[in-house]
């Protein structure tokens, strides 16, 4: 009997987030707002109705910035022109973010967690 090949299931550990969550305090503008990621396809944040998840705030583009989910890791591309996407007050381009960073739109901040609580980060049940 031939013995298992042990090398392929030696693989390092990786986590792989399949949904974040992005929240913005009860007293946002507009809000308050919670909004699910997950790895199934990329989702728009603005003002338009059209959006995927949709920001009624000041500052806001139609289609400000968008979101998706690669091998766990969540990306933010920004798609205003004008007004910008900011991660933890800096303005980017695109980024990767992490749970507790601070993504804000307009006037508007987001949170950004995984969701799960045993990471400790996961924000409070509603």
């Amino acid at each position: 009997m031939a013995e298992p090949d042990t090398q392929q299931s030696l693989k390092p550990f990786e986590s792989h987030r399949s949904t974040w969550i992005l929240q913005a305090a009860g007293d946002a503008e507009g809000g308050p707002y919670r909004f699910r990621v997950g790895s199934e396809r990329a989702r728009t944040l603005g003002r338009s109705t059209n959006a995927d998840f949709v920001l009624d705030a000041a500052l806001v583009s139609r289609f400000h910035c968008s979101f998706s989910v690669t091998d766990g890791e969540l990306t933010v591309e920004n798609l205003s022109r004008s007004n910008g996407t900011f991660v933890n007050g800096r303005r980017v381009e695109r980024a990767v973010l992490k749970a507790g960073d601070r993504l804000r739109a307009g006037r508007i901040e987001l949170v950004v967690s995984t969701g799960d609580p045993t990471d400790g980060d996961a924000p409070p049940a509603e």
